[in-house]
């Protein structure tokens, strides 16, 4: 009886475990079947986020003992928060998790929701592929007219040459998922189609 009592008390609230572990389980088993897993994007962003507070963190210790701070920190950090934004932005691409208008999107039988994802995608890879010519372009100017940081004089290139390899990697995960959705919305039509067939033949 001790056993149970002490089991009850330690037990996890059932919409605890519905509202965590479940959706984990859900993410580790749709991530298990793209080509490149999104986790590669996730990893990156932990890495980013541990140099920021490291960063962050240096410089406030050394700015209380010295009055004085690192020159480099706030470019590298303002840098370092881009390519967070636009990794996250990739894995949450690749898994839909974009913002949008619900109440738009749940209006409608499933192949129109399939539809709409499939614009989604496609105008997302759209921007994204616009956002990489240019930044290529911005890229290859700074690295002709020999263009420097203001805060510790590097190659500013160094820095913008990630905007369009990263805005490039967000066009294809947003291809990726237009693919995804194109092939539910066949296999949708395909078993309806299977369903009148059914159907006729009764």
């Amino acid at each position: 009886m001790e056993q149970q009592a002490e089991a009850r008390r330690n037990a996890v609230p059932q919409h605890v475990v519905d509202a965590v572990l479940i959706p984990q389980a859900a993410d580790e088993a749709q991530d298990a079947e793209f080509r490149v897993s999104p986790r590669i994007e996730d990893w990156i962003g932990v890495i980013v986020m541990v140099l920021l507070v490291g960063i962050t963190f240096a410089n406030v210790v050394v700015r209380y003992f010295t009055d004085e701070s690192f020159a480099w920190t706030e470019e590298f950090s303002v840098f370092l928060m881009i390519v967070l934004a636009l990794v996250a932005g990739s894995a949450a691409v690749a898994r839909d998790r974009n913002i949008r208008i619900e109440f738009f999107f749940e209006r409608g039988s499933e192949a129109r929701q399939k539809r709409l994802a499939i614009l989604s995608a496609l105008g997302v890879a759209v921007m994204f592929i616009a956002l990489a010519v240019l930044g290529a372009r911005i890229t290859w100017d700074e690295y002709t007219y020999g263009e420097t940081s203001p805060g510790i004089g590097v190659p500013s290139w160094w820095y913008s040459v990630w905007l369009p390899v990263l805005s490039a990697g967000i066009a294809l995960r947003a291809f990726g998922l237009m693919a995804r959705n194109v092939r539910a919305l066949k296999a949708l039509h395909a078993g309806k189609a299977a369903d009148k067939t059914a159907e006729q033949a009764q």
